[in-house]
């Protein structure tokens, strides 16, 4: 599977676009603010003549979520993300005025995954985690055979996702990473929703927040 990296609007949010080698993709948090941000997605997409098979959420916070609008548009898809994030999604019009970003307006979920449920598109096959915290019904998606997990705002290189946001849970985070991500495997590289990857055997050692 390749992964690759787009860093959108002012809170500097990391967009994946996960690809498998015959064209076939899917695209994770599109935080695209306007049509100047969409058109370096959609270039890419275009220009590599991939097949947009799904846009998933992680969870529903103002910044993972401005281009979910402007992505069903574009590929006539539905978003897929955690039913108990519908009231994060509910907010958004009250967090883009307390931020000051534009907003779209995102759709509404067309299906509702959770732990256990499977994501396959092309050759990539890709495990969802339910890991609350940072948002009530935040998600990861984890590759396997990759070994790479596209983690959202729960482990960062060197922190964690925020805690002091409606719906947050700093318990419930710290239970996520002890025994959701770091019981994977140290090797497991994790693309985070801000910053640099970092890897889970790094963050057992390194990270001042969780560490083991």
């Amino acid at each position: 599977m390749k992964i690759t990296t787009f860093t959108f609007n002012p809170f500097a949010e990391n967009t994946y676009l996960l690809e498998d080698e015959a064209g076939d993709c899917c695209i994770v948090d599109p935080g695209m603010m306007d049509e100047t941000e969409d058109e370096v997605l959609f270039r890419y997409i275009n220009s590599n003549g991939l097949n947009v098979k799904f846009l998933l959420n992680t969870h529903c916070h103002i910044d993972h979520i401005l281009g979910n609008s402007s992505v069903k548009k574009a590929y006539n898809i539905g978003l897929w993300t955690s039913e108990k994030e519908l009231a994060v999604l509910e907010m958004a019009p009250f967090a883009s005025s307390m931020w000051n970003v534009p907003y779209r307006i995102s759709p509404q979920p067309e299906r509702f995954i959770d732990e256990g449920d499977i994501i396959e598109f092309g050759s990539v096959r890709l495990e969802i985690l339910f890991v609350p915290g940072h948002s009530p019904g935040h998600l990861a998606f984890v590759n396997h055979l990759d070994k790479t997990i596209i983690g959202g705002d729960v482990l960062f290189k060197g922190s964690i996702g925020r805690t002091d946001l409606p719906g947050c849970n700093g318990t419930d985070l710290v239970s996520s990473i002890l025994n959701k991500f770091y019981t994977i495997g140290d090797d497991y590289v994790v693309y985070p929703g801000h910053g640099d990857p970092t890897t889970i055997g790094e963050e057992k050692v390194y990270n001042p927040f969780v560490h083991i």
